[in-house]
């Protein structure tokens, strides 16, 4: 016998659509400056910054997709645009043949020295000016709790990232 669904207060309904709407705006936003200033999806500036982030500039390509939280597959069609733009580059992983790391080259990361100011301006502008310190304070928490909440300690969980 099945157990009828718990539905959403209305408060709860209308949280959960003003968030729906403000993250929609918000990607919509940060992908629109970034098409604009450097010619790139949001996602792919993402992929830049955890590169320039790593050691060496350097991550085997299934930890970039784990970080990322998208597929093998979207993975390497964003890194091979990456490719041909000359700010990436693909290697061969020293210690297991089957895997490849994708490393920063020095025009990517002169793209992203160039690209940071304006999207870190676009980001401030679009949320954190927007919001009190405490009102930060709190959506830094809540968003943690939410990220650890979904975030599988199954080792052979089905994730997208995974496959």
């Amino acid at each position: 016998m099945a157990t009828a669904p718990r539905w959403l207060s209305e408060e709860e309904q209308r949280t959960w659509r003003a968030y729906r709407q403000a993250s929609t705006l918000l990607e919509d936003h940060l992908d629109r400056q970034l098409q604009r200033d450097a010619g790139m999806p949001h996602v792919y500036y993402g992929l830049l910054v955890q590169l320039g982030e790593a050691p060496g500039r350097h991550l085997r390509m299934t930890e970039l997709a784990r970080i990322a939280k998208i597929t093998r597959s979207r993975l390497s069609h964003a890194v091979a645009r990456l490719e041909r733009n000359g700010w990436v580059r693909r290697e061969d992983c020293p210690s297991d043949r089957r895997g490849q790391n994708a490393v920063l080259t020095d025009e990517g990361y002169a793209v992203l020295e160039r690209t940071a100011p304006s999207h870190v301006s676009t980001v401030r502008q679009a949320m954190f000016d927007l919001l009190t310190p405490e009102q930060v304070g709190q959506l830094g928490e809540i968003m943690r709790v939410v990220a650890e909440g979904l975030q599988p300690s199954d080792a052979n969980a089905d994730l997208p990232w995974l496959r």
